[in-house]
């Protein structure tokens, strides 16, 4: 059993997740992992100052997760237990728009993200109404 963690840094710890799905972490979702931390409002009352320990802290709890059988499940379970309902939908909709960040949605990533969705206990038609806004304002001409 891993500790509890707060709602702030279950929120990085999604984002994080959904970028390490893949194996690696894109550049285009690192940078919409720190502009998201530095400018939405979910983040208002974190304390800019530890992005870098939360990111490292997160970043090494992953790691040892991953290399368990069912550790995407249990990420996500922990994620869900430190967020409060209201927070549900807005790390779903923080994943989402670190998958959408390098333009590419990867089969590993799609499989992460349904299961936050269902362990978020979002359903499918608010996951869907997320994901194509997303789309939409990732378009590019």
């Amino acid at each position: 059993m891993q500790r509890p963690i707060d709602p702030h840094t279950a929120l990085i710890f999604t984002m994080i997740l959904t970028s390490a799905a893949e194996g690696h972490m894109a550049d285009a979702e690192s940078t919409t992992i720190g502009r998201m931390v530095r400018d939405l409002p979910v983040f208002r009352d974190f304390d800019q100052d530890r992005l870098p320990e939360v990111w490292r802290q997160s970043s090494e709890l992953l790691y040892d997760l991953l290399r368990q059988d069912d550790g995407a499940d249990t990420a996500c379970e922990m994620i869900a237990e430190a967020l409060p309902q209201k927070l549900r939908e807005t790390a779903y909709l923080l994943a989402f728009e670190v998958a959408a960040a390098d333009h590419a949605l990867a089969a590993e990533e799609r499989n992460l993200l349904e299961v936050l969705r269902q362990r978020l206990a979002i359903d499918r038609l608010t996951a869907a109404a997320i994901e194509r806004t997303t789309y939409v304002r990732h378009a590019a001409v």
